[in-house]
């Protein structure tokens, strides 16, 4: 698969793992059963003009055709990349805000239709469908493309095609699907671009993060998968690809870090999601260093050096309040080093690793 996502499955990723075990489960019984089918309807009419409020919880969920599903769940489990990154609280903040926000642009878009073409909107396809094609709006923006190969020695094929591929798919499976393609794309660019400061209005609350973490989190976590076969050693043609595709998206993200330092010398950080505010790693520890790691120099160039930490003070409260979330002091006092104290930033980066 031409991703980025890279070959560790759902490992870091229990909510995403949870919506395709949970949401597909629910596809296929309801495919089985079908005489509750009519209870997962997305009727737009009958929450407008009926007031049938519980049709935006139901038919906003669970996808009622099994092509819709599938590749609803492929796309999840590409978009995985942002939960590993950004961590299970922020990745889930994006899908409640999308979902919220898109379920009222689904009610405008039908109503304008309406009133353009003269045609009432009565049903639009099931699903949890536009909060989906929200995840677009970050994955275009953020996700380092990075050619694979060519087809007829003009068309280029790179590590987001098939994603690109799977959602025009998607979006040709139904008459109205986009209402919900718009719909999604719209209230995905609105938070993530924090309009209205919609990021600090609509988001997973902590307490309900830690219960997610201590009763849900065991029960859809994943196991750390083994090391990987070095390249030349029996490895497969695909894990040797995977394997190259990280190593080259590493190198592009370290690039990204490298600018996004530069620029924060100079300006202030602004926004909650900042997609492209990205960190070395914490593997190698050390005061003051330099330059990256022996063993990594020969597979980066000097652009994509590990930038000099900081030895500005950091706030005591900070390193606390990360240090109460279960990660180490030595962690948290040089991750707000490396994010200039930006606990937002620190925090990311710690639940990534």
């Amino acid at each position: 698969m031409f991703t980025t996502t890279g070959s560790r499955g759902l490992y870091k990723a229990p909510l995403s793992k949870g919506l395709l075990l949970v949401l597909n489960g629910l596809a296929v019984m309801l495919t089985l059963l079908p005489q509750y089918q009519d209870l997962f309807v997305y009727n737009i009419q009958a929450v407008t003009q009926q007031h049938q409020v519980w049709r935006l919880l139901c038919g906003r969920l669970v996808c009622l055709d099994v092509k819709d599903s599938f590749c609803g769940g492929l796309l999840i489990y590409n978009f995985r990349i942002f939960e590993r990154r950004f961590g299970t609280r922020k990745f889930a903040s994006f899908l409640v805000g999308t979902w919220c926000l898109s379920a009222l642009i689904d009610v405008l878009l039908a109503q304008a239709f309406q009133l353009l073409f003269d045609y009432e909107v009565e049903e639009l396809p099931a699903g949890l469908l536009a909060p989906v094609f929200s995840l677009f709006v970050p994955f275009y923006l953020s996700i380092p493309r990075m050619p694979v190969t060519q087809v007829l020695g003009h068309i280029h094929i790179t590590n987001k095609s098939l994603v690109y591929i799977v959602g025009l798919q998607m979006l040709t499976s139904s008459p109205f699907m986009w209402l919900l393609a718009l719909s999604g794309l719209i209230s995905g660019v609105l938070y993530h671009s924090n309009v209205l400061r919609l990021q600090k209005l609509i988001f997973v609350p902590t307490w309900l993060s830690r219960i997610g973490r201590y009763i849900l989190e065991p029960v859809f976590s994943s196991s750390q998968p083994s090391s990987e076969t070095p390249l030349g050693m029996g490895a497969t043609l695909d894990i040797q690809r995977q394997q190259r595709m990280d190593l080259l998206d590493q190198q592009l993200l370290l690039a990204q870090f490298n600018e996004a330092r530069r620029n924060t010398r100079q300006q202030p950080q602004a926004g909650l999601l900042q997609w492209t505010r990205l960190f070395p790693s914490l593997r190698h520890r050390g005061q003051n260093r330099t330059q990256i790691p022996p063993h990594l120099h020969a597979q980066t160039n000097q652009s994509t050096q590990e930038p000099l930490l900081d030895n500005s003070p950091v706030a005591e409260e900070q390193v606390a309040l990360l240090v109460e979330m279960g990660f180490s002091r030595t962690d948290a006092l040089e991750a707000l080093r490396a994010s200039n104290n930006d606990i937002n930033m620190a925090t990311n980066f710690l639940l990534q690793h």
